[in-house]
């Protein structure tokens, strides 16, 4: 075994590579900014940003886990991100929501960040051009789709640009040391219902006040001597209030995707998906046959919702995601087939497929 100081010796060596390595990276992205100003070019390409996360999993032979390793090289490129162009991205707030966390992990911390009202007001920010990107969420694994997001879509012109999954992980935040202090639990709505089976088994005496949104739940928490919230690890970080238990999430395998929204068009990566919406004429049997525009050239769809049709009454349209991206010749044939039965298709963007 060699000592410890000659462990940490080499270690300060690395450390000092890493820096030099570091800032020869930085200039790098610097001269892409310039190149990418001159060429009117977008500053944030996540077909780019995922290639370079596959082939990092391809060299990591550890001990970095794969997500260690992408959380590290996240934060890279939105140091070096910054340096081209520094960034406002829209999220619907406060902060510390679901909806922040998922910016945090798009666009990683050096980037400006706007909480808003509601979700039509994150569409209206990147409109406005108040903010260059947007994140909304889109669907959940157990709650299903997210209607304020998809009822925004026929309103703007902005495009998908990006989509990632978030889990759903909730935390007891409380400044009490024990689980056994704990007399009131402050949450919302969805919070606690995420957690009933967990607060009945390990609280079962506590009374549970709703309070909306989560940020708020956890104020509260702070200031009361007995009581707790229930949110994720981002508001115990803005809060500055502790973790006193882990994971009290009833189901862990329940996630959230959220679009990233914005004007420029990612090019194809191999692995991508495309949303579309489209409408079709009141007769038996057309949504079979226009679906049916996918099967015959072998495109796989992913997911399909109805909702309102806002210039008609009891009228529809149809929001469905496939997969490949629109440039590829099978989507391509996929959707003039699928512009023989639908009165209108709106093409809401490719972009590379989530892990």
């Amino acid at each position: 075994m060699r000592k410890l100081s000659e462990i940490r010796a080499r270690i300060d060596e690395i450390d000092a590579q890493l820096v030099a390595l570091l800032n020869e990276r930085a200039r790098c992205a610097q001269q892409i900014g310039e190149l990418k100003h001159h060429a009117r070019k977008p500053y944030f390409t996540p077909e780019r940003e995922q290639s370079i996360y596959r082939r990092l999993q391809k060299l990591n032979r550890g001990p970095l886990t794969p997500e260690q390793l992408q959380a590290i090289f996240r934060e890279i490129i939105s140091v070096a991100r910054a340096l081209e162009k520094s960034l406002t991205v829209a999220f619907w707030g406060p902060e510390g929501t679901f909806s922040h966390l998922a910016a945090i992990r798009c666009f990683g911390r050096s980037t400006q960040f706007l909480p808003v009202e509601s979700i039509p007001d994150v569409f209206a920010e990147v409109e406005k051009s108040h903010a260059d990107y947007g994140v909304v969420p889109v669907e959940n694994s157990l709650a299903g789709v997210v209607p304020e997001t998809l009822d925004t879509f026929p309103h703007t012109n902005v495009r998908i640009c990006a989509e990632l999954y978030v889990p759903i992980v909730h935390h007891l935040l409380s400044r009490c040391k024990h689980l056994e202090e704990v007399q009131r639990v402050y949450a919302g709505p969805q919070p606690l219902q995420q957690c009933r089976r967990w607060l009945r088994m390990h609280l079962p005496t506590a009374e549970l006040v709703e309070i909306s949104p989560t940020v708020k739940a956890a104020q509260r928490a702070k200031e009361d001597a007995q009581g707790a919230a229930i949110g994720n690890a981002l508001t115990a970080e803005l809060l500055d209030l502790p973790i006193l238990c882990e994971h009290i999430e009833d189901n862990p395998h329940n996630r959230t995707r959220f679009l990233v929204i914005g004007y420029n068009e990612p090019a194809p990566t191999g692995k991508d998906k495309t949303s579309l919406l489209f409408t079709l004429r009141n007769r038996p049997g057309e949504l079979y046959h226009a679906l049916g525009a996918f099967e015959r050239n072998g495109v796989n769809m992913t997911m399909i919702e109805s909702r309102p049709n806002p210039r008609g009454t009891f009228e529809y349209l149809f929001f469905v995601d496939i997969q490949g991206h629109h440039h590829d010749e099978a989507v391509q044939r996929a959707l003039r087939d699928l512009s023989n039965y639908a009165l209108e298709v709106v093409l809401l963007g490719s972009y590379p497929a989530a892990e």
